[in-house]
């Protein structure tokens, strides 16, 4: 069988949460047997809703071929060290995060496998063809998208496990890219998160200053920028036109005002682990 048509025991560790609900509502449209785990009210209210029956967490995960942990970063550490001790043998823990696992916060167990994945996200440049896509930002809903995924494991059963896994929480998925919990790490924060989701908070205070500051209609400014944005994207990361030479100066003068020499420096390990330590509110990330 195939990775998408093979079934397993899945359970799902804060099943009402923002990210549990989107994880579970795409695995109830599957045929893996789920157990729905929750403790906050509002959660289980949430679950309970939209129509699935709650199991306590030592019930659901003493039988589970495979243990979603979809709770936030800082709450890694005490749930896993509650629940990975009462997981079966052989089983894998899969957390949605790399910043924990690559910190080594999370409990572990010789015969019991840590895996972690994340969504890529549906491509900017993604070609929709339905309102349901266009609708679709963030991905798990109706708009294709990829999904990164790290094992630490050599036995294919246990990455089947984790790509049929991976395939259903985040589809519709087209591929699952495997990298290393360090390398994922990488990717997210650094490239993602500390480079590409700051440039866009970035452009909306770029907005705001073309609104406020110098006064241009709302309007046309964000029409003028939605529009460039696209075509910066698509000429900086496709190469599909060249900018023009007066472009390329005024880049220039972006880079020199804009951006330090040495901002290459956050993809070195020192770097890496000081923002994740930031992020998981630690002193340190101890090796």
């Amino acid at each position: 069988m195939t990775p998408e048509t093979e079934t397993y025991r899945i359970a799902v560790i804060g099943a009402g949460g923002k990210m549990g609900m989107r994880v579970s509502d795409n695995l109830a449209r599957t045929g893996h047997t789920v157990a729905y785990v929750e403790n906050a009210p509002a959660g289980r209210r949430r679950t309970i809703d939209a129509g699935r029956e709650l199991t306590e967490a030592p019930e659901a995960v003493a039988d589970a071929d495979i243990v979603v942990f979809a709770v936030p970063d800082l709450a890694l550490q005490s749930v896993t060290g509650d629940l990975v001790p009462r997981m079966k043998a052989g089983s894998i823990a899969l957390t949605l995060d790399p910043a924990a696992a690559y910190a080594g916060l999370l409990a572990g167990r010789e015969d019991v496998v840590q895996a972690v994945a994340h969504p890529c996200h549906p491509s900017i440049f993604l070609q929709r063809t339905t309102p349901e896509e266009y609708a679709d930002t963030f991905g798990g809903i109706a708009a294709p998208q990829d999904a990164i995924a790290a094992v630490e494991s050599d036995d294919p059963a246990h990455r089947a496990t984790v790509e049929a896994t991976v395939r259903a929480i985040y589809a519709p998925v087209v591929d699952v890219h495997w990298v290393t919990v360090k390398q994922l790490a990488q990717l997210e924060p650094t490239l993602v998160e500390t480079i590409a989701c700051m440039v866009g908070d970035l452009l909306r205070e770029a907005l705001d200053e073309a609104v406020t500051t110098m006064g241009v209609p709302e309007a046309a400014a964000r029409s003028i920028l939605l529009g460039h944005t696209q075509v910066a994207l698509a000429n900086g990361l496709r190469g599909d036109n060249p900018f023009s030479d007066a472009c390329l100066i005024a880049m220039d003068y972006g880079r020199e005002s804009i951006v330090k020499e040495d901002w290459k420096k956050i993809f070195r390990d020192d770097e890496l682990d000081k923002n994740l330590a930031k992020m998981l509110h630690l002193d340190k990330i101890e090796r």
